[in-house]
Parts: structure tokens; sequence; C-alpha cells
């Protein structure tokens, strides 16, 4: 990692009836894309928030640029950005009137207005729309409008907070070709997400539930610390296969997927023929392969230990 720009320390938030953040830690460099993955409720909506400068921390520090952010949050103010779950520009403007507003909200100069409107709509591919009311651009182009008017004022940190949930895959895919982009000119990232596929995009990944941040690192490293093997079986009737694999003794665990069924097993290779073996007489077995362990696989992994470790007589427990 780079020289660390962002240090949390025993991060703590608490609201009247609930912990929402349990004392985390992490640091985040330069130049980085820090990835944010949990369930919902997990805390992270919070935590970008704190960061953000939009909440107060109950206690633990948060330093940016080594500024203690509770204490001076101006001293970062204006080199950070923040985009919301929430498309929250005005709806009645223009995509060139709703960059116009902000650039003029943060005080640019007529000739850096020009400069930076110019830019944005290519680098957001919006150039054919400046005259659309915002309220009838498309989810995708909704929140590329609202990265623009978020980067209107050149931040050095951008926190986005889910910001393609609900969008459509290719819209998605291009919204993150700009991030890559902005990453590339040195900018930090600091992204929520409830896509797997844009974790994987990441440099590292916190999962983060219950208010805890379970693991942190690169997202190779989270695929390889997954315990077990996976193999993807179709069988018909579903429900029938399904009831027999859980009863199998060399099956960890079952997920469904569409029409697929998710096992963990401790050999993947001995197990596909033990399957064949133990269904092809009682389901029409479709197919059985051998997969590689993928994030989702590894993070429902800890989601499942995490709640076994809440259960009464766990070890550690009062």
């Amino acid at each position: 990692m780079n020289k660390p720009i962002i240090e949390v320390e025993n991060l703590i938030v608490d609201f009247p009836s609930v912990r929402a953040v349990d004392s985390i830690s992490f640091k985040v460099g330069a130049g980085e894309i820090f990835g944010l993955v949990g369930p919902d409720g997990a805390g992270k909506t919070t935590t970008i928030r704190v960061l953000s400068t939009i909440l107060k921390p109950t206690s633990g520090s948060v330093k940016i640029w080594g500024n203690d952010i509770a204490r001076d949050p101006r001293s970062v103010r204006g080199k950070i950005g923040y985009m919301s779950q929430k498309f929250n520009l005005y709806g009645d403007l223009t995509v060139e009137e709703n960059l116009r507003f902000f650039a003029d909200v943060y005080g640019l100069t007529d000739v850096e207005r020009t400069r930076r409107m110019k830019e944005l709509l290519h680098f957001a591919r919006l150039e054919d729309f400046t005259g659309r009311r915002a309220e009838f651009l498309s989810g995708g182009m909704k929140q590329k409008l609202a990265l623009a008017c978020t980067l209107i004022y050149e931040p050095k940190i951008l926190f986005l907070d889910e910001p393609t949930t609900g969008v459509d895959p290719v819209s998605r895919r291009e919204f993150w070709a700009i991030l890559s982009e902005l990453r590339g000119r040195g900018i930090a990232l600091f992204v929520s997400t409830p896509y797997m596929d844009e974790a994987e995009r990441c440099s590292t990944v916190a999962f983060m539930d219950g208010g805890r941040i379970r693991v942190c690192a690169p997202p190779q490293s989270i695929k390889t610390s997954f315990s077990g093997e996976i193999v993807e079986l179709i069988a018909k009737p579903q429900r029938e296969a399904r009831k027999i694999v859980s009863s199998l003794n060399y099956v960890r665990d079952v997920e469904v997927y569409g029409e697929r069924l998710q096992l963990t097993v401790a050999k993947a290779a001995e197990a596909v023929d033990m399957l064949k073996r133990d269904l092809s007489s009682k389901v029409d077995l479709v197919s059985v392969e051998v997969k590689n362990p993928t994030m989702e696989s590894a993070f429902i992994e800890l989601i499942k230990e995490g709640a076994r470790s809440q259960e009464p007589g766990a070890r550690g427990k009062p």
C-alpha cells in the first residue's frame, strides 16, 4: 500500500438503541479502490458518513491526511467528495444546469467552471445530453451525472455509497470504467457495494457484518482463504436434489443460485464421483462441475461463521 491517507482506528458509532459500527480499523492509500461490502444493516453507510464528516464518531480515531476529522472536519471538506445511495441532484434542471450549479456552489471561477464542465461532460459520456433534464435520464446516466457533479471541484478522495445499486449491468461496467480511470489519476476511492463482481475490482476489500470488519484484504487473498472446495450441480427436481445432498456427510454446505446448487466439500474431485453415485438413480442429474471459490462463497462462509459465533453456548460467549 502507498502511504495511508485515511487511517481509522477502533471506530465506534452508537445510535440510541444500537451500535452501528463496532471498533473497526483499516487504512486506505492514495490511488487505491477500497471496497466495503456486507449485508444490509452491516454499518457500511454509517462508516462512509463518518469518513465524509457527515456524522461524528462516538469514539475512536479517523484521520485523513493526518487530520483528526472529528476535531477539525473543515480541514478536509474541500478535498473530499461524497456520493450517496440515492440520486440527490435537481431533477428539474438539465445536465448542464446541475453541473453549473455545483460549480457555483464550490466557488469555481468562470474559467475553471468552463474547463471542468467540458472535461466532465466528456469524461462521463454526457456530452450529447447537456440539455436533458436530470429527471428524464436513465438510472446509469443519473449516477454518472451525480459523479460528475461530485468531481466538479476536483476532490482527492471520493466516498461512494452503493453508487450502482439498481443500475443496469452495462451502465455498471461504464461507471466502473470511469472509477478505474479516476484511480489512475491518483484519486483514492472508497466504495460500498452489494455486488461481488464490483468487489473484485477493488484493490482492498473489507467485509463488514454486524458493525464489525470480519476480513480486510485483497480480493484474491479473500478467495483463497475459503476453507473448502466448490462443486456446482444442476439436477431436477431441484428440491429433491437439495434434500438429498444436504443429508450427505461429505457435503458441508448447500447454497441455491437459480437452477444451480453450489456445494461446499472438502475435496471437489472426489465429491463429483460420489455425487454421481448418490444422485443418478434418484434425480435427473444434468451436470456436475468443479468450480473455483468466489468472493461470494467466502463472504457467505464468513456470515455463517459469524452467526454460529453468536449462538448460545458458542465458544467465547458468556
